[in-house]
């Protein structure tokens, strides 16, 4: 169903840095003009805001030649506090978001993204961070999704989140289709190796990596003293880490980001990778990037050095 390469959303939210209508029109063209075919956005991405500029950017375009998915969990309400928004985005805070995976809040988020979007359907729908919802998620939230795609309003049913236990545990009691997980299968993190990948795998569970810079910490060809990890301070032991592994990059010809964005294919689990942009430069680079494989020699030297696990799978 999706391009090996998709299109993360969020960035063309206004996350951090304000992006204007032209500049999220032109990244959104250029990741097409890369190929780029998966397009992922949710309410959550600066109130609504992703998902109405990734929509008029679609909107043209022959339906059946993109998947787009969208995320339920965090209705939005109308909010008339004033100010910004507080969760990173800068948009006004004309909405607010109200956790709530029952079954009534699942199809009210999924009409007012297609509103939002502008399109007559969506493929994938994820459960949005049901961290502290599992009662709610796997009893309402999940039968609702599945319900949807039963009828054949959505094609597929998924999870996204920032760690790989609960979709384990969701995979093991109910159904899924897909999970997006951020920041947890990387080239600097493996964990989920030892059991959630091999499960998805066993299941026909297609898991979409994201995150794959750990939120910056492997963005760039050189490690600089503030980059961030999980959206704060990296550690400095997480830094000098990452700085080893851009060096033997290096010496084989590639840089650090480039590597970030082969590496989780090299488990046949992961189908495909999202990575967002804010502007058309860097979804085209990261596509270059992507392109442009490294040598086999550079796993094994990572393998050698002790920086990555010896049975680790690499593309």
């Amino acid at each position: 169903m999706i391009s090996g390469l998709g299109f993360g959303g969020a960035p063309i939210a206004n996350l951090y840095t304000s992006v204007s209508d032209s500049d999220a029109r032109a990244t959104v063209d250029a990741a097409w003009d890369t190929g780029v075919r998966y397009f992922d956005t949710a309410p959550h991405y600066g109130l609504g805001l992703s998902e109405r500029r990734l929509g008029a950017a679609l909107r043209d375009r022959p339906r059946d030649s993109f998947v787009i998915s969208t995320k339920v969990g965090r209705v939005l309400e109308p909010f008339d506090g004033g100010g910004l928004d507080d969760a990173g985005f800068l948009v006004p805070a004309t909405h607010r978001r109200v956790w709530d995976f029952s079954a009534d809040g699942v199809r009210r988020s999924l009409d007012s993204s297609l509103e939002r979007l502008g399109l007559d359907r969506v493929d994938i729908v994820y459960l949005h961070d049901p961290d502290n919802h599992w009662q709610q998620a796997i009893s309402e939230g999940l039968p609702a999704l599945q319900s949807l795609k039963d009828q054949g309003v959505i094609r597929a049913v998924g999870v996204g989140m920032n760690q790989w236990q609960m979709p384990e545990r969701l995979i093991r009691e109910a159904s899924l289709d897909y999970v997006m997980l951020a920041g947890r299968y990387t080239l600097l993190e493996q964990e989920s190796l030892s059991s959630f990948l091999p499960l998805c795998l066993d299941r026909g569970v297609t898991v979409v990596s994201v995150g794959v810079f750990n939120s910056g910490l492997l963005a760039r060809p050189e490690v600089p003293a503030d980059a961030t990890y999980d959206y704060s301070a990296a550690p400095t032991e997480l830094i000098s880490w990452a700085r080893r592994i851009a060096t033997v990059c290096q010496r084989h010809g590639a840089v650090l980001p480039q590597a970030a964005l082969q590496f989780p294919f090299g488990h046949p689990a992961v189908k495909a990778i999202a990575v967002g942009a804010r502007n058309p430069g860097e979804i085209t680079e990261n596509a270059a990037l992507l392109a442009d494989k490294v040598s086999p020699e550079l796993w094994a030297e990572l393998k050698s050095e002790g920086l990555l696990a010896p049975d680790v799978p690499t593309p």
